[in-house]
C-alpha cells in the first residue's frame, strides 16, 4: 500500500444537538419523581444519588450546545481535537446517516474499548471515506443497543 501524503482538515460538532419541547422535561420529571420516591422508600440511599447525579448529567449535557472540533485525517491517525487516534488501535470503520449528518465510526480491536465516532461534512465526505479506506477496511456498522436508547430519549 502506497503512502498518501495528503492530510484532510475540517471542523464539526462533537455530538448532534437534539431539541428538546416542555413535554420531554416533564416526562424526565416524572421519571425521576417515581425513581426518587422508589428509592427513599426502600432506602437505597446510593441509588437515590445516583438518580439524582444523573439527571443533573443529562440535564447539563442536554443544554449544553456541542462544541465545534477540528479534526486532521492523515495517513496514520486521526486527530480529534487534541486528542489523537492511531490507525493501529482499529480494525475496520463505517459510515452511519443519522438524518442528514453523516458519521465515520472507527471499531477499535479491543473487545471492550469503544467507538470513535466523528461527524464530517458531507462535502468532505468522499474524501474522507476515501483516506479512511486507504488504511482500514470498510464494515457495515448499526447502532447498538445503548445508542438506540440514546436516540429514543434524544439525549
Amino acid at each position: 500500500m502506497v503512502k498518501n501524503q495528503q492530510t484532510i482538515t475540517w471542523e464539526a460538532e462533537e455530538y448532534l444537538m437534539h431539541e428538546h419541547n416542555i413535554a420531554w422535561y416533564f416526562g424526565l420529571l416524572i421519571v425521576t419523581t417515581g425513581l426518587v420516591v422508589l428509592a427513599i422508600w426502600l432506602r437505597w440511599w446510593t441509588f437515590l444519588i445516583l438518580i439524582v447525579l444523573s439527571v443533573m448529567t443529562i440535564l447539563i449535557s442536554s443544554l449544553r450546545p456541542p462544541r465545534k472540533i477540528k479534526y486532521v485525517l492523515d495517513y496514520n491517525s486521526l486527530t480529534e481535537g487534541k486528542l489523537t487516534h492511531h490507525f493501529d488501535e482499529f480494525r475496520a470503520f463505517g459510515i452511519m446517516k443519522e438524518g442528514s449528518h453523516y458519521s465515520a465510526v472507527l471499531i477499535p480491536k479491543k473487545r471492550f474499548s469503544i467507538n470513535v465516532k466523528v461527524y464530517f461534512p458531507t462535502g468532505s465526505g468522499e474524501a474522507i471515506v476515501d483516506a479512511l479506506g486507504a488504511r482500514l477496511p470498510m464494515e457495515e456498522v448499526k447502532l447498538d443497543f445503548l445508542d438506540k436508547i440514546v436516540n429514543f430519549l434524544r439525549i
